[in-house]
């Protein structure tokens, strides 16, 4: 894990660090051939430039989001807006977390993805790679 990451996550309570470092060590176990930096203020993985997943805090809890989750037909993944392919869940505790679950996602990560690297280029328009 980037240095910049473990930063971050050390940097927050007790609790949400655990919770911060329970989703970093699954997300490097599972896409270990994953970038991952802090981007726009928080933790984010891509592959080949292009982000797949992150967390962040926000009043509800730990949001962790999958930017092409949409189409993962998950069931526990909350999917907001229509524009965009994404896809997130919160956490409060480290209880919360299925570690199984978010293994299941992450896999899936890898082979379903939509181009958000060339999001700018297209002028705002999503293609699935």
């Amino acid at each position: 894990m980037p240095n910049s990451i473990e930063a971050y996550n050390n940097n927050q309570a007790a609790a949400d660090a655990a919770i911060c470092n329970l989703l970093a060590a699954t997300i490097n176990s599972v896409l270990t051939e994953a970038e991952s930096k802090i981007w726009h203020a928080h933790p984010v993985w891509f592959l080949n430039g292009n982000p797949i997943v992150g967390y962040s805090k926000q009043k509800p809890g730990w949001r962790l989001m999958f930017w092409s989750g949409a189409d993962f037909e998950e069931e526990q993944l909350n999917v907001i807006g229509k524009k965009f392919k994404d896809a997130s869940v919160f956490y409060n505790s480290t209880d919360e977390i299925n570690t199984k679950d978010l293994k299941r996602w992450l896999k899936k990560s890898r082979t379903i993805q939509w181009d958000y690297k060339n999001l700018i280029k297209r002028k705002g328009r999503l293609e699935r790679l």
